[in-house]
């Protein structure tokens, strides 16, 4: 079985909203041995919806829609459905129950702009929607089946489980098998992971090899496509063990784990805790550690010095070493780490000061460098130990920031996991303080 998936909606081809809607689709077919043939986002035009739907009938054996559904003259769908099947559409009884049910639960009175949503193409049945007032539409259109649910992602993804995707087990007969995961890499370009990994992204290669880039995160995507679900998920999980073999420490998760939870996880696992100074990110590295759940077992807390004065008065930086260095410099973010290690009691400290831009920037320190400091007790606990790396960031003022921020992050996990730093490529220089 062949799937199509369309989405619906003026918004997500103007880019106002990002369609995740069919990457949730395209992923649970996937799980079950179901491909996808294309994924099309249209806006709210009734014969291009129309005329859409009649194409997908007849490439695909489902066809899944999510959008359009609403009580608004610009949800289109029910009508460009009943068109695509040359019906009409009618008020479906069952359909104004459970919306009126929906409405008198919440003390509202049911209006008659909402009552519309009741109508179904002659033919179709209802797919009830637990979460919202729209239900959804079922049918066939030459042979394929038709699924039409919300574009709220709750609810879609709640009629998905509970109705579609028992439906399309049903329909699909004997699937093959195909798994899907994500190898996360930080800290080198996607063409020197794609280097690495160059053996293993052969077209004709089974499991499938390839990689994509998102924030910065170069993933690698395996795919495994198996008549046996065993074998799939053996031989899936082998390429998996080769490719962090391959890429090795830069790897830290998969499919979407973050920097940050990887980390926490890291700290939870040895039982260390980590503290933070920062300048040009602005406080942005404590925002991604306490983002993650449990972190407050592993983070003891952090100071944003922007300004030379707020370095040495709360962290304790030289006055002579701004003069000497300046702040953006490897003596600097040490003496900023060791100052952070002192005063929080932390086991580890991490600091960043850098030129983000558009402004600011040198022949000497051009916009995009960044000086991380690292600090942390030697083996006895009675001395302090400090280095420090620069790392040339590409991007704008925020795309540096939160690399900067995920530099940062990565070293703590490479420095735990006894890695030097220089495993990132972004790394041109270190200072290791006397």
């Amino acid at each position: 079985m062949k799937a199509v998936v369309l989405s619906i909606g003026d918004e997500l081809v103007l880019g106002q909203t990002v369609d995740s809607n069919s990457a949730y689709l395209a992923a649970k077919l996937a799980e079950m041995g179901i491909g996808c043939l294309y994924h099309q986002t249209l806006a709210d035009d009734l014969p291009m919806i129309t005329e859409a739907i009649r194409r997908a009938t007849t490439v695909g054996q489902c066809v899944l829609i999510s959008g359009g559904l609403g009580p608004t003259k610009d949800d289109l769908t029910r009508q460009a459905l009943a068109d695509a099947m040359d019906v009409q559409v009618r008020e479906d009884p069952e359909s104004l129950k459970q919306i009126k049910t929906f409405f008198d639960g919440r003390g509202i009175v049911l209006s008659d702009a909402n009552r519309v949503q009741a109508l179904l193409p002659v033919g179709a049945t209802m797919i009830p929607n637990a979460r919202g007032t729209a239900p959804g539409i079922q049918t066939m259109l030459n042979g394929a089946l038709i699924f039409v649910m919300p574009g709220v992602p709750h609810e879609m993804r709640a009629m998905m489980d509970t109705t579609v995707l028992p439906a399309l087990r049903q329909h699909a007969g004997s699937t093959k098998t195909i798994l899907t995961t994500k190898v996360n890499t930080f800290g080198m370009g996607e063409s020197a992971v794609g280097a690495l990994l160059d053996g293993l992204m052969t077209r004709d290669r089974n499991p499938t090899v390839g990689t994509t880039v998102a924030n910065g995160i170069v993933s690698v995507r395996v795919r495994s496509i198996f008549d046996d679900p065993e074998e799939a998920r053996t031989r899936l999980e082998a390429t998996v063990d080769q490719v962090t073999q391959i890429m090795g420490p830069v790897t830290f998760g998969r499919d979407d784990q973050t920097l940050a939870e990887a980390l926490v996880q890291t700290l939870q696992n040895t039982g260390q805790t980590v503290a933070t100074a920062e300048s040009c990110t602005g406080g942005l590295i404590g925002k991604m550690v306490t983002d993650v759940s449990g972190s407050s077992r592993v983070y003891a807390g952090g100071w944003v010095t922007y300004t030379n004065e707020m370095k040495q008065s709360q962290l304790g930086v030289p006055d002579e070493l701004f003069a000497e260095h300046g702040a953006v410099s490897g003596p600097v973010v040490c003496a900023m780490a060791a100052g952070a290690l002192e005063r929080s009691g932390a086991d580890l400290a991490v600091s960043v000061s850098g030129v983000a831009g558009p402004t600011g920037g040198t022949e000497d320190k051009p916009v995009g460098t960044v000086w991380l400091g690292l600090a942390h007790k030697s083996g006895d606990g009675q001395q302090t130990q400090t280095s420090a790396i620069r790392v040339r960031l590409p991007g704008d003022r925020p795309s540096i920031r939160r690399r900067a921020s995920m530099c940062a992050l990565q070293w703590l996990r490479l420095h735990l996991s006894g890695h030097p730093p220089t495993e990132m490529t972004w790394v041109t220089d270190s200072y290791l303080k006397p």
